[in-house]
């Protein structure tokens, strides 16, 4: 047998200095980003080869540089301390605005530039003006379709979801899922009738709301939440936490769900029967639970599970697709979740992928578990949502098994 207890100091003791440098690194990247988002769009829209009259470039750089400053000081009162919906509106439009330019001045900055001078086209100020003027028409094209995708009422999205472990007798059954509403500094009571009056008319056996309600506290929010009181299901509405709500005193929003009629599942379950057949429907608290020190919050799948039959098929409500792991692990036959957005604005999915394991959709995950993400019902920050639509869902489960004759 080797004897390790020297070795393992000397281990731990190297990782420490990586670890320290990663951490100081991150520090940096709030600080970088919002540089790279104006700086580079500032330089390929304004001192690429464009030789704009000197009053053009200067009011331009004049622009980017308050951007630079301006967003991250709107969007430090708007979510900070002060918490101010209208610097958190500014800072937000910022944010989503700098990174479509971001996005495309890198793009059309490269690749039309380079097609341009494949194609011949014109001299090297001709090609840098063209790239301007389209990445330009573009980001404004995109601005103003993404407000409208971001506030309008979601498209219904319907799909069968078959489970080999439910009964015949819960064949059918309609279950709604709305996530991440994510009411805010712009008023939504309106829109947020608006989903609810579609919810209702889905005549959903089971509505799920899988978190992140709001960005704010349920005391400040709850204009805009009330109208959840109105969503008709047959058996049951449940809701359970996610990761936004431990950052606005989540114990109120567990509060005001149960005041409105919700079934808050945390970290337990319930079950929905229909002929002769049963669901258990468990919920748990989201991943960040226990980490925000608000006490007796955390995901605890073991609890949401203890007392059930565990020959009955499970459908479980948790926040992040990342629970997935230990869902799979468990046995659960469905997971809904949120939490991507889908992405909400291109590319910024490629990040999301980053750090869950499903970005929108049906996926399968271990020998029988399936996992449903939703892209969101709403939006969080900027009002925008860019190749990455909004949903309010209708899975219908189905059963393999026929039902009995009599």
């Amino acid at each position: 047998m080797t004897d390790t207890s020297n070795t393992r100091p000397a281990e731990s003791e190297a990782q420490a200095p990586r670890q320290s440098r990663l951490r100081r690194l991150m520090r940096y990247i709030p600080l970088t980003a919002p540089v790279l988002l104006w700086a580079v769009p500032c330089w390929v829209l304004l001192h690429s080869g464009q030789h704009w009259p000197l009053p053009v470039t200067l009011a331009g750089t004049a622009l980017f540089t308050l951007g630079l400053i301006g967003m991250p000081l709107a969007m430090v009162r708007g979510h900070g301390r002060r918490q101010q919906d209208r610097a958190a509106i500014i800072g937000d439009t910022l944010l989503g605005t700098s990174w479509i330019l971001f996005t495309w001045s890198v793009l059309l900055g490269v690749l039309l530039r380079l097609a341009l001078t494949v194609a011949g086209v014109g001299e090297s100020q001709d090609r840098a003006r063209i790239v301007t003027w389209a990445v330009l028409g573009i980001t404004a094209v995109l601005l103003g379709w993404g407000y409208a995708e971001a506030r309008r009422v979601p498209r219904v999205r319907q799909l069968d979801v078959q489970l080999p472990r439910l009964g015949a007798g819960l064949d059918g059954l309609r279950v709604a899922l709305i996530t991440d509403t994510h009411y805010g500094p712009l008023d939504r009571t309106r829109w947020s009738a608006r989903v609810c009056e579609t919810v209702n008319t889905l005549e959903a056996d089971l509505v799920c709301h899988t978190g992140d309600i709001a960005d704010g506290t349920a005391e400040r929010r709850r204009a805009q939440a009330a109208p959840l009181g109105t969503v008709r299901a047959t058996r049951a509405r449940v809701y359970v936490t996610g990761n936004h709500e431990y950052y606005s005193e989540a114990q109120g929003w567990v509060d005001l769900m149960d005041e409105l009629g919700w079934e808050p599942l945390r970290n337990r379950h319930l079950l929905l029967e229909r002929g002769g057949d049963t669901l258990v429907v468990a919920g748990v608290d989201d991943v960040t639970a226990e980490s925000s020190g608000l006490a007796g919050h955390r995901a605890h799948l073991a609890g949401a599970l203890n007392g059930a039959d565990p020959d009955l098929p499970v459908l479980l409500l948790a926040h992040q697709p990342k629970f997935i792991d230990r869902a799979a692990a468990a046995g659960i036959d469905l997971q809904l979740s949120g939490h991507t957005h889908g992405g909400q604005i291109w590319p910024f999915h490629h990040l999301v992928r980053i750090d869950q394991p499903a970005l929108a959709g049906l996926s399968h995950h271990g020998p029988r578990t399936l996992l449903y993400t939703s892209r969101g019902t709403g939006f969080w920050g900027p009002p925008f949502r860019v190749f990455a639509p909004s949903e309010i869902t209708l899975l219908v489960l189905r059963s393999p098994h026929l039902p009995t004759s009599t």
